[in-house]
């Protein structure tokens, strides 16, 4: 199946048709991101068939030049955000991999979802646009991945996006929750939490090709 397909429901209904409209708005009227032609990126680089990783994100990094449509994802022409050095402080502890791109494209293109919750954000101010309707569409692709497919693993950090594990199917999917990230809680249970290595080892339990990180 394709995202076309799977999406043509929600896509064809008057709240998306009106989420859209309001989105098309704020980016005349104000400063947002991403790039609207990068709105929808993530689904762009992972397929439907070949999700096998669902990483949640909040919503898109609001400075100029970071967000590029994938969650924790940043452009190389920036600085990492706290959080994104501190998942690959996180990756070299866990599989002594010492990453330095920024964009994480190459996960997204070997299965990552890279999904923030709320895809758009107004320049500089952090979840401005939450209330505009995003989560009830990103809510229904975790539904759809889960109901749709098997033995995906589903990597929730942080009370947010632990939320989300209602949508999901614990019977036959990986749910991996740890704390968040973020220098705020990154003591909190995120360092030490092994994340990817649990994800390699999982994906290669059910006969899946592990993630080069």
């Amino acid at each position: 199946m394709t995202w076309n397909e799977i999406l043509k429901p929600i896509k064809h209904s008057d709240y998306f048709q009106n989420l859209w409209q309001k989105v098309g708005e704020e980016y005349e009227a104000e400063k947002c991101f991403p790039p609207k032609d990068q709105i929808f990126r993530a689904l762009d680089l992972t397929p439907f068939d070949h999700v096998k990783v669902v990483i949640l994100g909040q919503d898109p990094y609001h400075n100029d030049s970071q967000a590029n449509g994938l969650c924790f994802s940043v452009s190389e022409k920036v600085k990492a955000p706290p959080s994104l050095k501190n998942i690959f402080t996180e990756l070299k502890n866990d599989l002594g991999i010492e990453r330095t791109k920024k964009e994480l494209d190459d996960w997204a293109e070997q299965g990552v979802l890279l999904l923030n919750a709320t895809l758009t954000v107004k320049a500089h101010e952090p979840n401005s646009h939450k209330n505009l309707g995003w989560e009830a569409f990103t809510d229904f692709i975790i539904k759809e991945i889960s109901d749709k497919k098997e033995s995906v693993v589903f990597v929730l950090w942080g009370a947010y996006a632990q939320k989300k594990a209602s949508l999901i199917d614990e019977t036959k999917h990986f749910i991996l929750r740890s704390a968040h990230p973020s220098p705020f809680s990154v003591y909190r249970g995120f360092y030490g939490s092994k994340p990817f290595s649990k994800i390699n080892d999982y994906l290669k339990s059910k006969n899946h090709e592990p993630i080069l990180w």
